[in-house]
């Protein structure tokens, strides 16, 4: 096992240094992007290694090495590149990005031929020119941007050309797509490097407004005194979307929504909610904090656990015509705390809903008392994971006016509109923290088994996905989940 990972970058007082700290890592790095001429690197990796380019984080030495099949010049791919950022609205021609992009293009090369234990490609090659002109001490990173069937494949050609010593691994989700299939991945990847040097991505971690949970409430007691079941009738975390598969139904089909979202991002995102008290906010004691509350999740019950599939799913290209894959799944997690005894948490994501959001809900109870007739939740603490992130906290009151009337009115708090704000996206703050060592906001090898263990009784269901209209909310036996309270996101509050 390989262990000569350099050490991390942390302020004086052992603080994390990740988005929050936003200072250049100082070493020179070359950063070797596989699957980069994909959708994922088109669309979300290439342009956040140039937003990290306008927002002064990236390294003073560095160099970007795409890899992929195809025979690609190193000027194509900076015109591949260009292009991708051009997509994103940015005027590479004048103006402020196109000083920057003048001096990011020379920095890109590409290496073609693939990548394998037996045949590297061009990628060796490469790779020498690129430390012969950074020196010899610069450290490798390694993005995994390619499906999961690749990690493996991947991960033992880096360690058989020796890439691996002091480098920094990044494996896109979802790793590993089923419990067995995780423990075979991770047995590998660990007996290769270790666990320090693997940064499995989740961007729902990297978002800002998860990220505020924690401050919201940790730094105001007025909040954290209410986070518990005493005050807490329920916990909905729901990403309903509006959009359909059709440009990846081949990896979809082998994924679904209940592997692409719950057992990834949503099962994170309701570990950030419920976690207790962490010793501090350093990488080590918050992936403890997490670890430790997904290890009280109770296994899913498949009676508690809906899955749809959208109508004429099966006629996308790429999809077999007897396909059982859900593009809907709704669950209620149970977790088995002194502090969330007792509360569900309902997750719930799809294709094809009639609305798209990102929303983490706390359903106050209705508190005793004189006021018997109060409307609505009796209170309701809302938080859109989506953009730079949002607050919303509907209240009851009364309506101004003669008589005792009580309204339910809502206060918003968009996280952009704080003065000095500057919101990293989520795949520029995490490639961000990659470079300086700040494992933060990742998972572990032990958060994920644990995962996978709670989602083991529902992927051994037998039962096909329930049939859905597209634009609707899902088969009927969704709106049963939460019951009385209903879902928030469909609601106008």
């Amino acid at each position: 096992m390989t262990s000569a990972q350099a050490p991390t970058d942390q302020s004086e007082s052992g603080e994390p240094t990740g988005a929050a700290g936003r200072r250049p890592s100082t070493d020179a790095i070359v950063f070797v992007l596989f699957g980069a001429t994909g959708d994922l690197a088109h669309r979300m990796v290439l342009p956040a290694f140039f937003q990290l380019v306008q927002h002064g984080l990236m390294p003073e030495n560095y160099i970007l090495v795409g890899n992929g099949r195809g025979d690609v010049s190193h000027e194509n791919f900076r015109q591949r590149v260009q292009d991708s950022l051009t997509a994103q609205g940015l005027d590479l021609e004048q103006g402020p990005d196109a000083a920057l992009w003048q001096d990011f293009a020379p920095r890109l090369r590409f290496a073609g031929g693939g990548f394998a234990s037996d045949d590297p490609g061009s990628l060796l090659d490469v790779l020498s020119e690129a430390r012969e002109s950074l020196g010899t001490n610069a450290r490798y990173i390694h993005y995994l941007a390619v499906p999961p069937v690749a990690f493996a494949g991947l991960t033992e050609g880096l360690a058989e050309h020796k890439l691996l010593d002091g480098a920094r691994v990044v494996y896109e989700k979802p790793y590993g797509t089923s419990p067995d299939g995780f423990r075979k991945l991770d047995e590998l990847v660990l007996s290769k490097m270790d666990e320090s040097q693997v940064y499995r991505i989740d961007h729902f971690l990297g978002k800002e407004a998860t990220q505020n949970l924690h401050v919201l409430r940790f730094a105001n007691s007025m909040i954290g005194d209410i986070w518990n079941n005493r005050h807490v009738q329920q916990v909905q975390i729901d990403v309903p979307e509006t959009l359909d598969v059709a440009d990846r139904a081949q990896f979809y089909d082998a994924t679904g929504a209940f592997r692409d979202m719950i057992v990834t991002h949503l099962f994170q995102v309701a570990a950030e909610v419920a976690m207790e008290p962490p010793v501090s906010f350093g990488d080590d004691d918050l992936q403890e904090a997490r670890e430790a509350v997904i290890a009280a999740f109770r296994p899913l019950d498949p009676a508690e656990a809906v899955f749809g599939q959208a109508e004429g799913y099966r006629d996308l290209p790429d999809v077999a015509d007897d396909s059982t894959t859900d593009t809907l799944a709704a669950v209620t997690l149970w977790i088995d705390t002194d502090r969330w005894h007792g509360v569900p948490f309902l997750l719930r994501s799809g294709k094809q809903l009639a609305e798209s959001r990102q929303q983490v809900s706390l359903l106050l109870r209705k508190p005793d008392g004189p006021l018997t007739q109060v409307p609505g939740q009796g209170g309701v603490l809302a938080l859109s994971l989506s953009g730079s992130g949002a607050l919303e906290l509907s209240l009851v009151l009364k309506k101004p006016g003669p008589g005792l009337e009580l309204v339910e009115h809502s206060i918003d708090l968009h996280l952009e509109d704080i003065r000095g704000a500057d919101p990293l996206p989520p795949y520029v703050a995490l490639i961000h923290d990659v470079t300086i060592g700040d494992r933060t906001l990742f998972t572990s090898s032990a958060g994920l088994a644990q995962a996978w263990r709670v989602a083991r009784p529902v992927l051994d269901r037998t039962e096909p996905p329930k049939p859905y209209a597209p634009g609707s909310w899902g088969p009927d036996e969704v709106q049963a989940l939460p019951g009385a309270c209903g879902w928030l996101v469909e609601t106008d509050r």
